[in-house]
């Protein structure tokens, strides 16, 4: 059995980040979110994995590398365009033969992993199995609808009027016989071709599609909120870890790991929080569900419900919260003077401003 990985996509939803950034290289608690779907396939005993890339390829080779650290063994398949989940399938056949398969989006993230799905697909065998979960507002989601012994009798991609509230997570299983369905179908109104139009074909076609319900927790981090949210639960499930040098005029509360070479000096940190090696933080307050990368510089400053990334720099600020910000940003303390703000924006930000 292979896997295929999914890491292309623009990542609009996280701009400005990911004009500079694969989305899926990210971190939430320090770690790319790509780096849990790889450990994740690891555990299920794959370890031929294709990973389909696009503009951010060069990113993701650089991080990944043969997947050997992962215990894998990657292929990349250049992607030219994000033309849908089917066309990724439809691409990867040579890399794919004539092996069943797991197909997992690359920004997604799921919590106790996916070993026992996958083990229950190799069992049964059915023709695709799709990994659903309950969500509040369907529409944003495909959307499975099931007879009464769990087997899928209908999908919708972001349907108006959602037949259930069971939507489809980032992750599916399939036999080879999905290559005839994403052969079959052809683009929706979007230009893409839907993995959910696939596995309508095959339903219509009368193959044997299941489905499992996920049972853990599940997030598409591809907003601002998801990851915010991603970083809160990981942080909390982490043990205490202080290998920096930290202060008797500091004081660490809470599940708090402190990376190799950090240094942290009259400053409170009050966990779950994460502060990367060789990061100096100074007379400043970190609070809970924070994550700051590697080499940051962090003085009189306060931050929480936050996501640093590496080599970045807060000065004399107060207070940031529930933010997102890129590699080597540097935010400080405006010099008094007449009330004006200066800023320097990405495409499609958003700003909230007192004044």
């Amino acid at each position: 059995m292979k896997a295929l990985v999914l890491s292309g996509g623009a990542g609009t939803r996280l701009r400005p980040i990911t004009h500079t950034s694969a989305k899926q290289l990210v971190p939430v608690a320090n770690k790319p979110i790509l780096f849990y779907v790889l450990e994740a396939i690891a555990e299920t005993g794959i370890t031929d994995v294709g990973m389909i890339v696009g503009d951010t390829g060069p990113e993701i080779r650089e991080a990944v590398g043969d997947g050997s650290q992962f215990g894998l063994q990657v292929t990349y398949i250049p992607q030219s365009a994000p033309l849908g989940l089917a066309h990724a399938v439809l691409i990867a056949r040579d890399f794919l033969g004539d092996d069943d398969f797991l197909m997992y989006l690359g920004d997604n993230f799921i919590s106790g992993g996916i070993t026992d799905l996958v083990e229950g697909f190799r069992k049964e065998r059915p023709d695709a199995q799709l990994v659903l979960s309950r969500v509040p507002d369907p529409t944003a989601f495909g959307v499975a609808e099931l007879d009464a012994s769990g087997r899928v009798t209908g999908l919708e991609e972001k349907p108006q009027h959602p037949k259930s509230d069971l939507a489809l997570v980032g992750v599916y299983l399939f036999t080879p016989a999905v290559h005839e369905a994403v052969r079959a179908i052809r683009p929706s109104a979007r230009g893409e071709l839907e993995i959910t139009d696939a596995v309508q074909w095959m339903v219509e076609a009368g193959q044997d599609i299941r489905s499992g319900e996920l049972s853990g927790y599940w997030r598409d981090t591809g907003s601002v909120v998801d990851m915010l949210e991603v970083n809160r639960m990981l942080l909390e499930s982490q043990d205490r870890c202080i290998e920096g040098d930290v202060d008797s005029a500091s004081e660490v509360l809470g599940r708090v790991r402190i990376g190799p070479g950090a240094t942290i000096r009259a400053s409170r940190i009050v966990g779950p929080a994460v502060i990367g090696a060789g990061t100096v933080v100074t007379d400043s307050y970190i609070g809970p569900s924070t994550s700051i990368a590697e080499d940051c510089r962090i003085h009189d400053s306060e931050l929480a419900s936050s996501i640093v990334l590496r080599g970045s720099s807060f000065e004399s600020v107060r207070r940031v919260e529930a933010s997102l910000v890129g590699r080597n940003a540097q935010v400080a303390l405006a010099p008094q003077g007449p009330v004006a703000h200066r800023l320097v924006l990405g495409d499609h930000a958003r700003v909230h401003i007192q004044s």
